[in-house]
């Protein structure tokens, strides 16, 4: 039996509950049609980005500034190398497009909040792009961001920073393929200058990336400057063309590479602007959409033509086993 105020309690309760339904009512659904969507709803963001976590640790990186004044550049520079190791310098840098030999050329740094070694944290570029979904690697190199990115089947695994061509000698732009490569090669415009894990895209321009110095600004001769850890890896990474018997034609390419944008000569680097918006230099989703979509079919196309190659070839090669 209850007693008076339990059963008050009891009354109250069931006022609730109904009012609560009441409500659910009013909104043209029921308690259990709400709990659907919301578990609809959830589903469906994580399908929409499938790298959400990646997305918040990359929004929790906010900047600070280092300023190198004029006439106390190098007392600054003390104070740098004092606070920052090699390491965490060399990350500060790529950020600020510039390598350790031409820090010197520092005015004001962009300071992250958090030193991420594989850069990952701090990437202009989508963690994910779904165009690419079924493109087994593809490379790609921002002219307004002087910045590159690698993905593998539309999973960004690298991003870095990059010196493309001067204003008089400009990369050209659009679609290519990686031909051939070299581990170190000598530049046709000096013989003085070394170009480690050089990756040639454009054979007849003589167009191709490797390392070199990274100033923070275009100022190649068409060439695309990578810092040595980039240069190597993509070296190793990326796909050469094959030729055919003879190697004087061409029977299949390599990884496909787009240059695209336009840089804003004389104004100010985009990221520059890091420190007042942390996303000041994203490229989105959208708009690599647009640049890729184009050549979408073509990248396809020579990427079936490749893997067929490709088969052929290991099948050879096998045969070529078993018979020894």
């Amino acid at each position: 039996m209850f007693t008076l105020s339990q059963k008050k309690l009891v009354n109250f309760a069931a006022l609730v509950v109904v009012i609560s339904f009441a409500l659910q009512c009013e909104k043209g659904q029921s308690p259990s049609q709400d709990i659907q969507i919301k578990k609809n709803d959830s589903l469906a963001a994580v399908k929409k980005d499938s790298l959400i976590q990646d997305s918040i640790k990359k929004n929790t990186i906010v900047y600070r500034s280092f300023i190198f004044p004029k006439k106390k550049k190098d007392s600054a520079m003390s104070a740098f190398n004092k606070e920052f190791s090699k390491e965490d310098q060399y990350v500060i840098l790529a950020i600020n497009r510039l390598d350790l030999k031409n820090k010197w050329r520092a005015d004001t740094l962009a300071i992250p909040n958090k030193i991420d070694s594989t850069l990952m944290a701090y990437a202009p570029f989508p963690y994910h792009l779904e165009i690419l979904k079924e493109v087994h690697k593809m490379v790609l190199f921002s002219y307004p961001i002087q910045a590159f990115a690698s993905y593998e089947n539309g999973k960004l695994i690298k991003w870095g920073p990059t010196s493309m061509g001067s204003k008089a000698a400009q990369t050209k732009r659009g679609l290519t393929f990686a031909n051939w490569k070299k581990e170190l090669s000598i530049s046709s415009v000096s013989s003085e200058w070394k170009l480690p894990y050089n990756f040639n895209i454009h054979n007849t321009l003589g167009i191709g990336w490797h390392q070199y110095d990274l100033p923070g600004y275009p100022a190649s001769h068409s060439c695309l400057r990578l810092l040595m850890n980039d240069a190597k890896f993509l070296y190793g990474w990326a796909d050469q063309w094959v030729l055919n018997k003879g190697g004087a034609t061409l029977r299949a390419n390599g990884t496909p590479v787009i240059v695209f944008g336009d840089y804003k000569w004389g104004a100010k680097k985009p990221w520059k602007n890091l420190i007042q918006d942390p996303k000041s230099d994203n490229i989105s989703v959208e708009e690599l959409n647009e640049i890729i979509k184009p050549n979408l079919s073509k990248i396809l196309e020579e990427q079936k033509r490749t893997d067929d190659v490709r088969s052929e070839l290991n099948a050879a090669k096998a045969g070529e086993k078993v018979a020894a």
